[in-house]
């Protein structure tokens, strides 16, 4: 605000303030200042990597690491780039961060490359957030849009979520290798498929309603982004690295970002997540990737809306969905998640941190307790009788 209010005469400053007072100031952060994306477009990235910083800390898992730097550090050396390489395990946590900071105190590090999923990105950015220096995002899967977002999630060191950080601006840039992120297991574009499908069903429930010009795009873009996914998602696993592939890539990591910027917070999550964050408190669901988990706590959004709201259409919705799921692998119960064997104790417990206060379920609209939600966690991938609210 302040930069404009310099080049506006005195007269104007009065009608602005007025303007301001009767409309909340809503500051976004809708996409990264960059994006470069294509087939071996990493080689090509120096020159823009080279602008933001000299000295980069480059945050990543250990195998992740080992599978870049042959990539990337031609790359930075073509351009006298200085870089230090840092593991940010154990996942992205208040532990992980401390030491990453001091990595970038020690290597004296003016930028930051984040390269691999959706918890290295999350801590690459959480980094360069704290220590107000530049971020490169370079995903190595389509598992998420974390290499977009202005958003980070924080972990326990055994992987339970904790709490989420809205982060200043988004990535400075943002470099998708087509070929870097066909080196990935399958499974991680198929959990990106179940992670980015959320968006139509939470937003159009959290926000569906809103008359606001950049919530109605965002959730409108969250339906187009559902559609994509059911038309290509089966195509495109057939023939990893087609031309199909890389249009469902552009959807869970380009397009979902794109959503959840120019929404907001309140086209972000809703149910399907705040069970994710739930799940990742059972020991057992450590190994389960993000978007498996969301794809299932969708299912039992809808379960929801069945039982409480006797909502005929999320009948349809969850059925489109078990066939959906089904044609490409995506988990429909707790058994599929390799959760059928966890204990009546372990699931409450995800269920209570999932009805939290300030969870994001509660941006629906109905009341849900840990009850309810025991009940439709258990019953995804059946059709039981509904009933309404009384």
């Amino acid at each position: 605000m302040e930069k404009y209010t310099t080049i506006m005469s005195d007269r104007a400053l009065p009608k602005l303030a007025a303007a301001t007072a009767m409309t909340p100031l809503i500051c976004m952060s809708v996409a990264p200042t960059r994006v470069m994306r294509g087939e071996k477009c990493l080689s090509q990235a120096g020159e823009e990597i080279a602008r933001l910083g000299s000295s980069p800390l480059i945050i990543g898992g250990d195998r992740t690491l080992e599978v870049v730097r042959p990539r990337l550090q031609p790359v930075l050396a073509q351009q006298q780039l200085t870089a230090e390489w840092a593991d940010y395990s154990p996942d992205c946590s208040e532990a992980s961060l401390e030491s990453l900071k001091q990595a970038v105190s020690s290597h004296a590090a003016d930028l930051i490359i984040g390269v691999g999923g959706g918890k290295a990105l999350d801590a690459a950015k959480l980094v360069g957030h704290f220590c107000q220096l530049p971020v490169v995002t370079i995903p190595t899967s389509g598992a998420t849009c974390a290499a977009w977002s202005a958003l980070s999630n924080v972990y326990s060191t055994e992987g339970a979520f904790l709490y989420d950080v809205n982060l200043a601006q988004c990535p400075e840039l943002l470099v998708l290798d087509y070929n870097l992120i066909a080196t990935a297991e399958q499974r991680t574009l198929v959990a990106g498929i179940g992670d980015a499908i959320a968006k139509w069903y939470e937003a159009s429930v959290s926000s569906g309603h809103s008359q606001e010009t950049t919530i109605i795009a965002a959730v409108q873009q969250a339906r187009l982004l559902r559609d994509i996914l059911f038309q290509k998602s089966a195509e495109a696993l057939k023939e990893p690295g087609g031309e199909t592939w890389r249009q469902v890539v552009d959807a869970t990591v380009l397009l979902a970002g794109a959503i959840g910027g120019l929404g907001g917070v309140q086209c972000r999550t809703v149910a399907a997540h705040a069970i994710h964050n739930g799940l990742s408190h059972i020991r057992a669901a450590h190994d389960i990737l993000h978007g498996e988990k969301v794809a299932y706590g969708i299912l039992v959004q809808l379960r929801l809306e069945e039982m409480v709201q006797g909502n005929k259409l999320a009948v349809t919705a969850r059925q489109q969905l078990l066939q959906f799921y089904t044609e490409i692998g995506l988990p429909k119960t707790l058994d599929d998640l390799g959760l059928g064997n966890v204990t009546l104790a372990e699931l409450r417990k995800a269920a209570d941190i999932a009805c939290s206060p300030n969870s994001d379920i509660h941006r629906l609209p109905f009341q849900v307790g840990p009850d309810q939600l025991m009940a439709a966690m258990v019953s995804t991938s059946t059709p039981l009788a509904i009933s309404k609210k009384k």
